[in-house]
């Protein structure tokens, strides 16, 4: 199903004379091959095209250098511009010579051809210039031959007077060649399926809701792939608009990448990105339709983009859903899935924040009522407990009652709702997962993407690959020859390409350990400070030694993480490159794995060392356990470290979304300013559409592909440590309104318009999200039963309390076991003890030295370890149960889409097979003996066997 660009009318009936005359006029001289097979020629052959295709751009010289646009417009000759064509050409070209054009048009000079793409280049005198000249020349001339037309700026019409443009314009007999080529669906009848049933909630819904000319700018008709022998099936109404302006960009970027430029080396080299690494061209784009604050003058464009901007980019709009046709429709499917995946999992995130939020509440009321936290506080209880050094000889005693406002913070995160809140994530991300599977369902009808083969884009081989390729062998299913990569070569270049991911991967792990040494470094230098500093008392309370190591050490962590972010993003795609992937969608798989592997590694190997490993390992008091044999390991707050793991998280989580924010929205910004700071007294005229954009930023390949990792890792903060900070999805929320925004602005405003690509879903990132899914349930479970105190505290509950009026009291004394100071050994004893204690406290479960197995694990502590397993395991159980229960229950595809696919198909065959017999009737009365009355008869049989399947 499709949504035209504009209202058509019905194609006059096959078998209609207009309709022979409107298909005869249209088809022109057919083209015999395809660039295609121009691009794949045998090597060192001329490709000189299809030679049969015959267009206004053909009698244009080889190379468009040197002539200004004027002349090269006016080599056009009249004669081929018939009929429709050449009376608008007239009115337009009277315009013209009446008020000089203004340069801020999507057209050529004549305002009749529309520029589908623009190439720019400097001719700059250096030792490479004859070479880029001649390079030049052959890839204009090979494009002419190809069907496409050129129209040049010269320099001196430019703003800065050194850039050249080349305008191309693709006519109607290259794009019905190319849309076949490419199997582009277009409209062949209006949509009879009745409209959806009214939601109740519109009402309810109405303020969110965006005009119905912005949401649904067109009707719906149902499709079928372009054919050019077939042309009066289709409703064309207006050749030069029936094709929508991304399809258009589309088909001259397929042109773009394969069109060749001559033989160097002895290769063949072919491909607009070869000629922008190699400086021959600096640029190479479509155009805007418009400036994005006002509309066009032009009454012919439909300034989609001012549309979007006004509807869709601003944050005033944030309250409102997403123009996901017009989006489609301007960009091309691949962004429109993206922001339709990001359009929902916001939404969805709603009601995980609403429920977080909850949660949070839960712990900040009943703060007080936390037995805990209040032992902590007394006096009398947490005043009198005499804590072991947290460090060797440099540290002091202290007493326990100074971590009162830490272990009350803690109870925010550290509560019985922070269990149910597990629990709740992982259904959660089932139903998000889910129900995206039935939203991408429902798009790729919509979009007329259900048929959609990934070879006709994805599975293509890539231009790179088919010019490093130099050996070839014959295809076992097309039975042609095609280039392939050796065994051998491929073995090579795997193993530099794990070596070197391992290489960064472990240099991750040595940042981090370098962190964890940090830690314990500084932890003494960290309570000498605040205990001898005068102006420190007063928040040292707040401001605990734990607290201040944890909050630096993840500052510098999190300093560490973005400097290894930058320069791991070119080695990842170095590597890729090298291995030479054979299609886009392998060269995509592949950097997205390393791209992940490494981010997962980065941002989230601190969380997982406080969450998993910190306190963990820690020995006892005269038997601590040392890193590298000099460094005491971390010891977790009397608390717990739930609430370091929390401080953690934030800093990582929320710095990354505001750093991610500054570099999508602010650093264009400035780089667009400072590049457009000579124009912008310019008057419209003199500074054009073409250059306009050419000053804008570049979006990229691999644009989206950062869009959707910085959010894939998003989803693992909010997923992987939920358990221990429930606000981090109203966090995610809260980023995610901005982000919709801030991507859609400078998208908008900031950056060339991209080339339109196809895709019917989020690709590998469906798998990683649905990995992380599975992953969060264990991480979480682990989280609440070895990193939060809940399990230790049910156990005593239950099983070892002995005041039935408040089961909980005497927790904080039976959960620290007595060290005898004497038994210190001079390595950890502390320089000073001025009071003179003889016992202090540490945390653990462990036996009195005067009991005869001294200083071994109690029983209590090993029920708790099997209480904290058990839990795991029932967790992990009931959660997967109910996970894959409900996915069992959701179908992937809605039950109304279903029958919307089979209905579109079933008409589509019909439409098809009626054609054809109306087609093979009119054979028959002209008395071709061809269409026999057998193939007639075949032909009735297969549309009632149509009908019946």
């Amino acid at each position: 199903m499709r949504r035209p660009e504009s209202p058509l009318r019905s194609a006059p009936l096959p078998g209609s004379s207009s309709g022979k005359a409107a298909t005869m006029n249209r088809l022109g001289k057919k083209a015999n091959e395809t660039l295609i097979e121009m691009a794949l020629s045998a090597d060192g052959e001329e490709c000189n095209g299809p030679e049969t295709i015959s267009t206004a751009g053909s009698e244009i010289p080889s190379s468009s250098e040197g002539l200004n646009s004027t002349e090269t417009t006016l080599l056009i000759p009249e004669h081929q511009v018939s009929g429709r064509k050449y009376n608008l050409f007239l009115k337009r070209r009277l315009r013209i010579d009446k008020r000089h054009q203004s340069k801020d048009s999507i057209f050529f000079r004549d305002g009749v051809r529309r520029i589908d793409f623009v190439l720019s280049y400097v001719d700059d005198l250096n030792k490479e210039w004859e070479k880029k000249l001649e390079r030049r020349k052959e890839f204009e001339s090979n494009l002419q031959k190809a069907g496409l037309e050129l129209e040049t700026e010269d320099k001196k019409e430019s703003e800065d007077g050194k850039i050249f443009f080349v305008k191309i314009h693709a006519p109607w007999e290259v794009l019905i060649t190319y849309a076949e080529v490419l199997n582009i669906k277009v409209p062949i009848r209006e949509n009879d399926i009745p409209p959806m049933v009214e939601n109740p909630l519109d009402c309810v819904l109405f303020p969110l809701r965006l005009p119905e000319k912005v949401m649904h700018p067109e009707p719906d008709y149902f499709t079928a792939p372009f054919s050019k022998d077939k042309q009066e099936l289709y409703l064309i109404n207006d050749e030069s608009t029936f094709f929508s302006p991304s399809m258009r960009n589309r088909i001259v970027n397929y042109i773009l990448t394969r069109c060749p430029y001559g033989t160097e080396e002895g290769k063949k080299k072919f491909g607009i990105k070869r000629l922008l690494n190699n400086g021959t061209y600096t640029a190479a784009y479509p155009l805007h339709d418009c400036q994005y604050w006002k509309k066009a003058s032009d009454p012919n464009c439909d300034s989609e983009r001012y549309t979007l901007y006004m509807e869709w980019a601003r944050f005033l709009r944030f309250y409102k859903e997403q123009p996901l046709v017009l989006i489609r429709k301007y960009y091309g499917e691949k962004i429109g899935i993206y922001f339709a995946w990001l359009g929902f999992y916001t939404e969805m995130l709603f009601l995980a924040a609403v429920v977080g939020l909850i949660c949070f509440l839960y712990g900040l009321f009943t703060m007080d009522e936390n037995m805990s936290s209040k032992e902590i506080c007394d006096p009398t209880i947490g005043g009198e407990i005499i804590m072991c050094p947290l460090c060797d000889r440099d540290c002091e005693y202290w007493r326990l009652n100074t971590t009162c406002e830490s272990s009350q913070y803690s109870h925010l995160f550290d509560n019985v709702a922070t269990l149910f809140f597990a629990i709740f994530m992982g259904i959660w991300v089932t139903l998000f997962l889910e129900f995206w599977k039935r939203r991408q369902a429902r798009l790729k009808y919509e979009w007329d993407l259900v048929d959609f083969e990934e070879e006709q884009q994805q599975l293509q081989l890539r231009p790179e690959y088919e010019a490093k390729c130099t050996q070839k062998k014959k295809n076992p299913v097309t039975q042609e020859m095609e280039p392939y990569l050796p065994l051998t070569s491929q073995a090579v270049r795997f193993c530099i390409s794990g070596a070197t991911v391992l290489f960064w991967v472990s240099l991750i792990i040595a940042s981090m350990i370098a962190v964890i040494v940090y830690r314990l470094a500084v932890y003494a230098a960290f309570a000498s400070l605040m205990e001898n500093t005068q102006t420190l008392q007063p928040i040292s309370g707040l401001l605990t030694p734990q607290l201040a190591t944890s909050v630096t050490a993840s500052c510098l962590n999190f300093v560490i993480i973005m400097i290894l972010n930058f320069f791991y993003e070119r080695i990842a795609i170095w590597i890729t490159d090298m291995e030479i992937p054979r299609t886009h969608m392998e060269y995509e798989n592949r950097l997205t794995m390393k791209m992940f592997l490494f981010q997962f590694v980065n941002y989230y190997s601190s969380c997982f060392y406080v969450a998993f490993f910190k306190g963990k390992f820690v020995g006892y008091p005269g038997a601590y356990t040392y890193m590298f044999n000099r460094w005491r390991n971390e010891e977790c707050d009397p608390a717990g470290c739930l609430i370091e793991l929390t401080t953690q998280l934030t800093i990582v989580m929320a710095g990354k979304q505001i750093w991610g924010n500054i570099q999508e929205a602010i650093v264009p910004w400035i780089c667009n300013w400072w590049g457009r700071r000579k124009a912008r007294n310019n008057p419209e005229n003199l500074y054009s559409r073409w250059e306009q954009d050419h000053d804008l930023q570049t979006f990229g390949a691999l644009g989206l592909f950062y869009e959707y990792l910085e959010m894939v890792i998003q989803f693992g903060f909010i997923t992987l440590f939920v358990a221990s900070f429930p606000l981090a999805p109203l966090l995610a929320l809260m980023n995610n309104i901005l982000e919709i925004r801030v991507d859609s602005w400078k998208l908008t405003t900031q950056y060339r318009r991209p080339v339109a690509a196809k895709a019917h879903s989020i690709g590998v990132w469906q798998e990683i999200l649905n990995g992380m899914a599975i992953l969060s349930v264990v991480t979480n479970a682990f989280i609440v039963a070895f990193t939060s105190d809940m399990i230790p505290r049910l156990v005593y509950y239950y099983a070892y309390s002995e005041n039935e009026d408040s089961p909980m009291s005497g927790y904080i004394n039976n959960s620290l076991s007595v060290f005898l100071i004497s038994d210190f050994p001079e390595r950890n004893e502390p320089k000073e003890n001025p009071e003179n204690f003889v016992i202090c406290r540490y945390r653990d479960y462990r036996y009195p030295p005067d009991h005869e197995r001294k200083y071994l694990h109690t029983m209590q502590f090993w029920h708790i370890l099997a209480a904290k397993l058990a839990f795991i395991i029932i967790m992990e159980h009931v959660v997967f149960i109910v996970k894959f229960f409900v996915a069992w229950m959701i179908p992937d595809v809605p039950a109304d889409v279903k029958a919307k696919i089979k209905r579109e198909k079933y008409l589509t065959q019909k439409i098809l097979h009626e054609y054809e017999l109306e087609k093979l009737k009119e054979r028959l009365c002209q008395g071709d003996k061809r269409a026999t009355e057998k193939e007639f008869i075949a032909t009735e049989g297969r549309m009632e066997l149509s009908r019946a399947m």
